[in-house]
């Protein structure tokens, strides 16, 4: 591998999905980027369920070809049950432009690919680096890092991109975090053999069951292309501490066995991988850009698993981040408050409405309402698929107001 440079233009933290897409637009623009991750590459990532607004930013960033010819999972939308009910959406049924169809990945796989697609680009990816300080001068940054062998040294760079996600190396090295106003929640998963046979089953859409007691538990169930599947509960840690197990792995059985049609679905699954759990994920900042930086995805703010906008809201970021800084880098003013961090928060706060209107029931009683009118059905469709940033769809522009009125409707029958 060649040698961290002493200067670059643009420093990125993080070879993951954001990191991977801003480098390569960065790159394709004729910027010198460096990228720096703290692990190696494939590793183990939760979030395996894209949304078709993700390969937007796979194709702008010279990827598509290669994610479309790799073999994953096909996604064309998510299902949804409860105590005997059944809901889905097909994402190609949606009011918003744009792709419909996506797919369900293994991320320690899905993000070497991107990663080795930027290094093919020219990106410089360097692996096992670990951001130690960052210090803001005039018009650079002097960021100080470590390698693999303990050896400290530093790069000058004149923008900083926080793409390490839940490592957050920016806002806790700039005491930027503050608390999300979300509740705690907790979730543990693994991947299993799931061995399903039931020919009702639709390998092709994440499905997402509500516990049938306890409305705020939820599992989800995202197939692989090799018969594998991820499984997983959310529940607040009240919840999950009150079913005592030994292990993780029983933890989630347990789980399972209360969930009746989740239970005859894995009948025959074979727990065989780790087990792992994660609590209080939820996550703010102060702010999303500072003199010299910016903040991406899960870097920023970081909402709920419920809806998969993990990995979109932080393509989106990327795409928004890389587009504006290298107009930045060409001498143009902008101005990051408008152009990035007010736009890039439009559409997550509207997830921020479905995860909320999810937790309290307004979005599960719309999903479960069977003579849904088809124009309502697709706008929903459209912000499940990713598409939270379309301000045509009423249910972006006045997320909040336009739930609570469907819900009603849903409630009194008559939508």
């Amino acid at each position: 591998m060649n040698s961290v440079p002493s200067h670059a233009d643009v420093l990125i933290i993080g070879a993951g999905p954001s990191g991977s897409i801003a480098s390569a637009i960065l790159h394709s623009k004729g910027h010198s980027v460096v990228v720096m991750e703290k692990q190696t590459f494939p590793r183990f990532s939760i979030g395996e369920s894209l949304l078709p607004h993700c390969m937007e930013f796979v194709e702008e960033a010279g990827m598509l070809e290669a994610v479309n010819n790799y073999g994953f999972q096909f996604k064309n939308g998510a299902a949804f049950r409860k105590a005997g009910k059944y809901g889905f959406f097909d994402f190609r049924e949606k009011f918003s432009e744009g792709p419909g169809t996506t797919f369900q990945v293994e991320r320690g796989t899905f993000d070497k690919l991107l990663a080795d697609e930027a290094e093919k680009q020219g990106v410089a990816i360097f692996y096992e680096y670990t951001i130690t300080a960052v210090e803001f001068k005039e018009e650079q940054a002097l960021v100080s890092y470590t390698d693999a062998a303990g050896n400290e040294s530093t790069i000058t760079t004149k923008f900083v991109l926080d793409a390490s996600g839940f490592g957050r190396v920016l806002p806790r090295l700039l005491d930027l975090e503050r608390p999300s106003d979300f509740p705690v929640r907790k979730s543990i998963f693994t991947h299993i053999d799931d061995h399903i046979s039931d020919e009702n089953y639709d390998r092709n859409k994440i499905l997402v069951t509500v516990h049938p007691e306890e409305d705020d538990i939820w599992f989800w169930l995202i197939p692989f292309s090799d018969g594998r599947c991820s499984l997983g509960v959310v529940a607040r840690e009240d919840q999950i501490n009150s079913r005592k197990e030994d292990t993780i792995e029983k933890h989630i059985q347990r789980f399972v066995d209360e969930a009746p049609e989740l239970k005859a679905l894995l009948a025959k699954a074979e727990y065989n991988y780790p087990a792992r759990e994660i609590i209080g994920y939820s996550a703010d900042v102060t702010s999303l850009y500072g003199k010299n930086f910016a903040l991406l995805g899960n870097a920023g703010e970081f909402l709920d698993p419920v809806f998969s906008s993990g990995v979109t809201i932080a393509m989106r970021s990327a795409s928004m981040a890389a587009n504006i800084l290298h107009r930045q880098l060409s001498g143009d003013d902008v101005d990051w408050e408008t152009e990035y961090s007010v736009p890039l928060k439009k559409g997550v706060n509207t997830f921020r409405t479905f995860v909320e209107s999810w937790y309290d029931c307004r979005l599960q009683d719309v999903i479960f309402y069977k003579d849904k009118k088809k124009e309502v059905s697709d706008m929903i469709c459209s912000i499940l698929a990713g598409y939270a940033w379309d301000e045509k769809n009423p249910y972006v522009k006045e997320p909040n107001r336009r739930m609570n009125v469907l819900a009603e409707i849903c409630r009194m029958g008559i939508a």
